[in-house]
């Protein structure tokens, strides 16, 4: 990807949830609620302090996250749907054995 956002910004794929429930029914789209799980897949440079002081980004390429619910800005590139959201709106890593990191 070339993208590569701005200070504290990161650039999430969200990931599509389940289209059946565990009974076996499907749901349909307009019933779908927006994901709130995306994977990230390019981070800024790091918040900058009105010191003058540079904040490190805790989110690196990769990582699976939880996010706000209306968090962000969605765009397309190459017909693949992106969201850029400020690391503030970032609410957890999910680690991949279901326990969140530290």
């Amino acid at each position: 990807m070339n993208l590569k956002p701005l200070g504290d910004r990161v650039v999430l794929k969200p990931v599509d949830k389940e289209e059946r429930t565990k009974s076996g029914i499907v749901i349909p789209d307009t019933a779908k609620e927006k994901p709130q799980e995306g994977i990230v897949e390019a981070v800024g440079t790091g918040r900058l302090l009105d010191s003058g002081t540079k904040v490190p980004m805790e989110l690196k390429v990769g990582d699976k996250v939880l996010y706000a619910k209306y968090a962000g800005n969605e765009f397309k590139v190459d017909d693949i749907e992106y969201l850029i959201v400020s690391e503030k709106d970032v609410l957890a890593i999910v680690a991949s054995n279901g326990k969140a990191k530290k």
